[in-house]
């Protein structure tokens, strides 16, 4: 798992925090976020699960190997977050990088 640091989408999403060190982005980061009200966007598009695989394939150029940037916002419940990864899993993603914000340390 990768905690990275907060995305340069426009897709708002109330983020948990972590305080786990954010790794470096990559030039050209594929973002894909759940909102609260559990619409699914890649970038900045919204898109649904049936088409998510697709989409994927048409902007990584079917690169596996891609990382995936997923931020979730912290209303979004477990069954829909995982539902969301096991979408990916079985498009064959299997680098997901988790988004959050990065805590303040006291």
């Amino acid at each position: 798992m990768v905690a990275a640091p907060l995305a340069t989408v426009d897709i708002r999403v109330n983020l948990p925090a972590s305080s786990a060190q954010p790794q470096p982005r990559p030039d050209k980061p594929v973002y894909l976020t759940i909102k609260a009200d559990k619409q699914l966007y890649l970038g900045d598009a919204l898109t649904t699960s049936d088409r998510l695989s697709e989409q994927l394939n048409e902007q990584t150029k079917a690169d596996k190997d891609t990382t995936i940037f997923l931020q979730a916002d912290k209303a979004v419940d477990y069954a829909t977050l995982m539902t969301v990864m096991d979408t990916l899993r079985t498009a064959g993603y299997l680098k997901v990088g988790l988004v959050s914000m990065e805590s303040v340390a006291p």
